[in-house]
């Protein structure tokens, strides 16, 4: 294949070159370093996939580490250098040089997995051809030490040669413990002279980190109850440095079957512990800060929540207020000290035994404690956090204050899990930055369990609509001076399948917020003036001859308002004079000509507008004038006092004022929530026009519009 220049095959092959480059000086090959180049070439091929990769797959980067054993790269320093070259080159030339910052950012954070995977690879094929060595040397030993009693000076001779020859340590000792013999691999592990070494007893190679079965394994085997163990071992060598290996022992018997001998062979792990060491710190602490990352804090967490009973856990969830702005308007570069050193003050907060402190990304960061009596430490602990953000911090010669919102997690142990504390601290803390933010707040289930709810209500409903979820109810609107049904007012509900029906309060704020309040409402639409024509169809233009829908501010300022609107009375065949649709007051307040606009021509086309919740917002009555209204639906708070006779005589003053305003202007007056007769007959002496209410009649389906219970209006 053939590379354009600056293309992916060249940037790929010049990838490949540095890495040949690299390795090359320390693998035992008898290929040339271009042959050898060319053996990389499809190892960096694959590399570079599962850096580009949608998903992340860690067995094609163990595979690699694994090829680079069968190409005999076996020594430690072609695994550091391999991962240095793919940590400084990979994303450079195998990456996405026109990808924005955040997907730079995950194709570095991929190459430190794929790092990982490749060592974690790497290692394991190490180790095994190393027990595959270990046990060609095994068998070569016992065969040597059979064939003495049939053929010694031959046996002596192949024994010998395995024995100095091999690239791992062996060690002979009696069943005492005493050292025998050594080889000259395991003398230069411990970096001593054979002195030093030969005649000492085994049982003084006690380390502080051996496992607990170690020295049980190796009694076991002394005592001819096993033939063999394998464990990882750490020994002190004479200069006082740790020695890391993987030990297998071995019981070597004479030739009746009697223990004689035990035959110990040691692989120095040491450089591939600290690289695997390096590289867990890697994984496990943010890169900026030095903290504990999230998947560490997760591991933390989980084991305190499993802590033995009688024992609880505390956690503050942080989140700086106003962190974008200084990102927005200082830089990046600015946001990463602030938050160095907002770091740096957290950990200052939690040095008590059981405490943590973890950044889980952006400016969040988490704060744990654990013990008896995190009721009363973690409310200190939060208070010390709190105390920590105080002071200004300087950047760049700026002092900036920082701010932050803390939602607080307590409780006993082996209840929930590190998610759900996680989701109930987070929920909390969201909570905390909506009451103003630099403050903390306790979770608190009821709150958990409505913000949970709401959550599940918005991610719903993107789908509920193409489902038919939603349906509409109507209620009457009855012609105060006769008693007659004058129209019907749309009500949108939601039969969900878990919470069964749910009106609109629950779910319009949440459409309004998502957007979807504009689909929502235009099927509204269709289906309110759809159900007007069937009722003028069915009644002779007897029944309800005006529909009222409701209009978000969403809506109003959707640009196809108007077209929409037109389309669907001409689609069904209802005149415009025959809709009506109810604004908010609060939406109208202040509102300019752009916005009013669309009502303008609505109205001029027949369509009725009417002012809903009218005296619940601030506008100015003269203000009426510029709007083009023709309804006004009085707010039910200035005629609850009407329910029992006699009325609040101010509220009378109040409702005979707007009614008189109304009409000097050509408006008509509807009422909402009447609910007895002596309400009903107030507002009808004070001239309000029409009303609705549950004393008329309950929302309900269409059919039975005409079968509820409508009282006549004046008895």
């Amino acid at each position: 294949m053939t590379a354009e220049p600056g293309g992916p095959e060249d940037r790929l092959r010049r990838f490949a070159t540095i890495w040949s480059r690299a390795v090359f000086p320390v693998t035992s090959t008898s290929l040339t370093r271009p042959d050898f180049e060319e053996l990389l070439v499809p190892l960096a091929r694959r590399l570079r996939d599962a850096l580009r990769a949608r998903a992340f797959d860690a067995a094609v980067a163990k595979g690699i580490g694994a090829a680079l054993i069968e190409a005999h790269c076996t020594d430690p320093e072609a695994l550091s250098r391999t991962l240095d070259c793919a940590d400084a080159y990979l994303v450079l030339y195998c990456g996405d040089p026109d990808a924005p910052a955040e997907a730079q950012e995950a194709l570095r954070t991929r190459c430190s997995r794929l790092q990982h995977a490749m060592a974690a690879g790497f290692a394991e094929a190490l180790r095994e051809r190393t027990l595959a060595e270990q046990e060609t040397i095994s068998r070569a030993a016992l065969t040597a030490q059979g064939a003495v009693a049939h053929a010694l000076h031959t046996s002596e001779a192949r024994f010998r040669a395995v024995f100095e020859g091999a690239a791992i340590g062996i060690c002979i000792s009696d069943l005492d413990g005493n050292v025998l013999q050594v080889n000259g691999a395991l003398l230069r592990m411990f970096g001593g002279s054979e002195n030093l070494v030969r005649g000492r007893n085994v049982v003084e190679w006690t380390h502080p980190d051996d496992a607990p079965q170690v020295w049980r394994l190796y009694d076991e085997l002394v005592r001819g109850q096993r033939e063999h163990y394998h464990v990882e071992k750490a020994f002190y060598r004479p200069d006082g440095t740790v020695l890391w290996t993987n030990l297998t022992v071995s019981l070597l018997r004479d030739a009746d079957g009697r223990p004689q001998y035990q035959l110990a062979l040691m692989e120095d792990t040491t450089e591939r512990r600290l690289l695997n060491l390096r590289l867990r710190y890697e994984a496990t602490h943010d890169a900026l800060t030095g903290l504990p990352n999230r998947t560490l804090f997760f591991e933390r967490l989980e084991k305190a929540l499993a802590a033995g009973e009688g024992q609880r856990f505390g956690l503050c969830y942080l989140d700086l207020d106003g962190f974008k702005t200084i990102n927005d308007s200082l830089g990046h570069a600015a946001g990463d000290r602030l938050l160095v050193e907002v770091a740096d003050r957290l950990q200052s907060c939690t040095t008590a035994p059981g405490e943590m402190v973890a950044r889980l990304g952006g400016d969040e960061f988490v704060a744990l404690t654990t013990g008896p009596d995190t009721e009363r430490k973690v409310d200190e602990l939060a208070g010390r956090i709190m105390n920590a953000l105080v002071t200004p911090i300087s950047v760049d010669g700026r002092e900036l204050t920082v701010r932050g919102s803390i939602g607080i997690v307590e409780g006993p142990v082996g209840e929930r899990g590190p998610a759900e504390v996680l989701r109930s601290a987070d929920i909390t803390m969201y909570r905390a930055k909506s009451a103003g933010g630099n403050r903390f707040e306790l979770a608190d289930p009821e709150a958990d369990a409505r913000a949970i709810t709401r959550h599940g209500l918005t991610t719903a409903l993107p789908t509920a609509l193409d489902r038919g979820e939603f349906f509409i109810e109507y209620q009457p609107l009855v012609h105060l001076g006769d008693g007659t049904v004058h129209g019907a007012e749309a009500l949108v509900r939601w039969l969900h399948p878990q919470h069964g029906v749910l009106g609109p309060d629950r779910f319009i704020p949440l459409a309004e917020r998502t957007g979807l309040i504009v689909p929502l409402g235009r099927w509204v639409l269709e289906e309110a003036v759809r159900q007007a024509r069937s009722w003028q169809e069915r009644h002779d233009r007897s029944g309800p001859l005006r529909i009222n829908v409701n209009l978000s501010p969403c809506q109003l300022t959707h640009p196809g308002l108007v077209a929409d609107t037109v389309a669907i009375l001409e689609q069904a065949g209802l005149e415009p004079d025959a809709l009506c649709l109810e604004v908010t007051e609060s939406a109208l307040i202040g509102a300019d000509d752009s916005l009013l606009k669309p009502l303008r021509r609505l109205a001029e086309m027949g369509v009725d507008i009417a002012l809903d919740d009218f005296g619940t917002g601030y506008s100015n009555l003269a203000n009426l004038r510029r709007l083009p209204v023709r309804v006004l639906k009085l707010d039910r708070s200035f005629t609850q006092s009407m329910q029992q006779y006699p009325a609040d005589p101010v509220d009378l003053k109040i409702v005979e004022g707007i009614v008189s305003l109304a009409h000097s202007l050509d408006l008509a007056v509807t009422v909402e929530g009447v609910e007895t007769g002596a309400q009903a007959e107030q507002l009808r002496i004070l001239g309000c026009d029409t009303a609705q209410g549950w004393y008329y009649a309950r929302p309900g389906p269409p059919e039975r519009l005409h079968e509820l219970a409508l009282l006549d209006a004046t008895g």
